[in-house]
């Protein structure tokens, strides 16, 4: 089961770190990030692939709802 990262509402980097964080913790885990604007959707997303990390995104209403995987 992926861990739930809820970072709607934080500006960057406070979303990359929250997932940076996480990672390092759980190197080989999944992880899914609720973000809630563009920038933080990208952010994240960078961060991941350049992590190793595989990336879904997909817009939940005025949401982004960021899947990652090894």
């Amino acid at each position: 089961m992926a861990e739930l990262i809820d970072a709607r509402g934080l500006s960057c980097p406070q979303p990359v770190l929250l997932f940076l964080t996480a990672a390092k913790k759980s190197p080989d885990g999944e992880f899914t990030v609720l973000v809630d604007n563009e920038a933080s959707r990208e952010n994240v997303s960078r961060a991941a692939r350049n992590s190793g990390f595989t990336v879904e995104s997909t817009e939940d209403g005025a949401d982004f709802r960021i899947d990652i995987r090894k």
